[in-house]
């Protein structure tokens, strides 16, 4: 069994402590790594960049370590039991890598965990230690990591099977709020870290609904015994990542229900939604996943054409669970998906990129995102979640609602049942092909492997849905909803406001900012010799014609530049639906 021992003499320092004890390392020479990357995560992070110090000793004689790599060691040959000591710097309050500091510790086990490369089949053991902290302070652990020793939520040790599961299980610690629920016969912790006011009753009572949802769609019993919402309540932040029995989440202190808040804010209603998201990838992505996925290489990156199916179609359920578990109302529902159809409408980028392309070069553009990227990417949860609609539609009027994609998932996690493996590129087509029993594969081709528009107004036509296209009414209109405070013309620019003016942050392909010369990081400072700021701005926008031609002073770097900009007219991008029939039979049926 591979030994891991982690703590710290140093949390104000912001460092892990951990030793390694390796029984029987190669004797032709054994390598240590550190991920790269972490699953969930499509991106090369070079977690090894924050070991700070590392050494190894066997029969208490220290033997050398030859750094091979950004990320990997050879440990000279020795004969016996192998300790590596090293150090970790975690700064990085996010659910990705590790955190610590006097108030908690965080941390996922590919960022402070080395692999024994060679031995990653073998049983891990892991011993969390009580970091250097105040003794009044009462701190306690918490993770899904099979207990071996020590109390519930105390310090102790835990095991794995192999070094997979090890670093599948993010760990908490701290003085954290834990509350608990069951959710068809298994066990839930929600864990609250950081300063917040929260209402537990009404967020247990909503992810109950949400995870039972869940687990029913796909059916009993439900692939954990346990499940963890890992929850770091920060000022300003959100995001998760899921693992397989766990999520780690980072929210703003309003994304929580608020005690004596009734009402579902536009902030709850995010949050539940990323809970959502999260725990649907216990099934699609945690255990349906691409083939690729099965044993990933950790230290460098893995293509896919299919994060447009594992993203899209998770979070096109994330909210649609919301809907059918009775969290959100209809309306709120088409109001969210209209914000999806204005993402991906108003982006230049679904002109160049279809959704499996941006799957493939998830590593080099959708993580590493510019001033650009509207004109050159669209985003695979935007528009899968909008194809996965288009299916599911497609499906359900082709069957006469008596298939849909709710079948396509089920019928994959059937298979993953009886061969725990991932899927290639043509399983998911082949199996939507067998549920409506006709080759729609020309089809399903346009939608994934295409730069061309969805047919969205046809398709939600079926369920009483009708989608109309309004002009947007500014960079804060996320769309899904009617307004009539509209502007007369448009920049084509994404601004906002500085100390100097109004600093730009993108350019539109082909809009009045670009053909005027505009750039992203140019700092407008007056508009027809007045001096800039948003809400000058707003009303500039809304009080002049299309056509009309205008003066703007900017800074570029530290020159100063004058533009003539002729504004246009506003375009059509943005989404709103609204139900024709609220009895159709097909709308009830897709909504239930």
């Amino acid at each position: 069994m591979i030994h891991y021992k982690i703590g710290s003499t140093n949390p104000a320092g912001h460092y892990f402590d951990i030793t390694l004890t390796i029984p029987n390392p190669d004797p032709d020479g054994q390598v240590l790594r550190l991920p790269a990357w972490i699953p969930g995560s499509y991106m090369i992070r070079d977690f090894a960049r924050n070991i700070v110090e590392i050494e190894a000793s066997c029969n208490n004689t220290r033997v050398s370590l030859m750094q091979l790599d950004k990320s990997s060691w050879s440990l000279e040959n020795c004969e016996g039991s192998v300790t590596i000591n090293y150090r970790v710097y975690a700064w990085d309050l996010s659910v990705r890598t590790a955190h610590l500091d006097t108030t908690h510790g965080f941390f996922n086990g590919s960022s402070v965990f080395l692999e024994v490369v060679g031995q990653s089949d073998k049983p891990c053991n892991l011993e969390i230690i009580r970091p250097n902290v105040a003794p009044n302070e009462q701190w306690k652990v918490a993770t899904t990591l099979v207990r071996s020793e020590g109390d519930e939520f105390g310090f102790g040790s835990f095991q794995a099977e192999n070094y997979q599961e090890l670093i599948d299980h993010p760990v908490e610690m701290g003085d954290f709020t834990q509350f608990g629920f069951m959710a068809c016969g298994v066990r839930h912790d929600v864990i609250l870290t950081g300063q917040f006011n929260c209402d537990e009753v009404r967020l247990s009572a909503d992810l109950i609904k949400i995870c039972e949802q869940h687990i029913n769609m796909f059916g009993k019993p439900a692939p954990m015994s346990r499940y963890m919402f890992l929850v770091m309540v920060v000022g300003d932040g959100y995001g998760g990542l899921e693992h397989r029995s766990s999520t780690s989440l980072l929210c703003s202190r309003n994304n929580l229900p608020q005690p004596g808040q009734s009402e579902l804010t536009d902030e709850y209603r995010s949050f539940l939604g990323l809970c959502s998201h999260e725990y649907f990838h216990s099934w699609n992505v945690k255990r349906i996943k691409p083939l690729v996925f099965d044993s990933p290489d950790l230290s460098q990156e893995v293509y896919t054409p299919l994060l447009w199916a594992f993203e899209g179609i998770t979070s096109y359920y994330d909210d649609l669970a919301l809907l059918r578990c009775g969290c959100i109302t209809r309306q709120d529902y088409l109001e969210l998906l209209g914000q999806t159809i204005t993402r991906v409408e108003r982006g230049f980028g679904k002109t160049r990129q279809s959704a499996a392309e941006s799957s493939f070069n998830a590593w080099s553009k959708f993580y590493k995102q510019d001033e650009n990227a509207a004109n050159s990417i669209v985003s695979y949860y935007a528009k899968g979640t909008l194809i996965a609609l288009c299916i599911d539609l497609k499906i359900r009027s082709m069957t006469e609602n008596q298939q849909s994609l709710d079948d396509v998932m089920r019928t994959l996690w059937n298979q993953y049942l009886q061969t725990e493996k991932g899927v290639n590129e043509n399983d998911i087509q082949q199996t939507i092909c067998r549920t409506v029993d006709a080759d729609i594969t020309d089809f399903l081709n346009q939608l994934i492997y295409q730069h061309t528009d969805l047919p969205l107004n046809e398709l939600l036509a079926y369920i009483s849905i009708n989608l109309q296209y309004r002009e947007s009414a500014g960079q804060q209109d996320k769309g899904g909803k009617a307004n009539s405070d509209l502007p007369a013309c448009i920049l084509g620019a994404i601004v906002k406001e500085s100390d100097a003016g109004l600093q730009v942050i993108s350019v539109k392909e082909s809009s009045a900012a670009q053909q005027a010369g505009l750039s992203a990081g140019d700092t407008i400072i007056a508009i027809n010799h007045l001096k800039a700021n948003m809400k000058m701005y707003q009303d500039w926008l809304k009080l002049s014609q299309p056509g009309s031609r205008h003066q703007l002073v900017a800074f570029r770097r530290d020159e100063l530049m004058n533009f003539e900009v002729k504004l246009q007219q506003p375009e059509k991008d943005t989404a709103v639906l609204t139900i024709t029939d609220e009895k159709s039979v097909s709308l009830v049926q897709w909504a239930s």
